[in-house]
């Protein structure tokens, strides 16, 4: 399975839609096997799923995300877990053991503020 996090600094980004690197993880039988950086080379938004969909990412795991990304995502067959906030690599792990906590109602609808917060959801 291909597992990508919105990575800024090895902290889960809280942003989907302006995240500018994502960690991707490769795991196999329960286990991380390896990982990657891949940068967007500044695409934003909608465009970011159809890069997640190209590289065969199967889970994303993220801050915030708006309405339209997490629609773009799943009609890709990509399954998000939002509201995420902290270390990415814990993050994955904590997916792998299935003790993952995030939320699943995250919404993000501010893109038009600078600076925001949607690490729990609540923009």
């Amino acid at each position: 399975m291909k597992i990508a996090v919105t990575h800024k600094n090895g902290q889960v980004f809280q942003h989907f839609g302006h995240t500018e690197q994502f960690k991707i993880y490769i795991t196999e039988n329960d286990q991380i096997v390896s990982s990657f950086v891949l940068d967007t080379n500044g695409k934003g938004h909608g465009e970011l799923a159809t890069l997640l969909s190209e590289n065969n990412v199967n889970v994303l795991i993220c801050g915030g995300i708006g309405g339209g990304a997490q629609t773009a995502l799943t009609t890709r067959g990509i399954k998000f877990y939002g509201g995420v906030s902290g270390d990415c690599d814990s993050a994955v792990a904590n997916l792998v053991k299935g003790t993952l906590e995030y939320n699943p109602n995250v919404k993000c609808d501010h893109h038009h503020e600078e600076h925001h917060s949607c690490s729990s959801g609540k923009c």
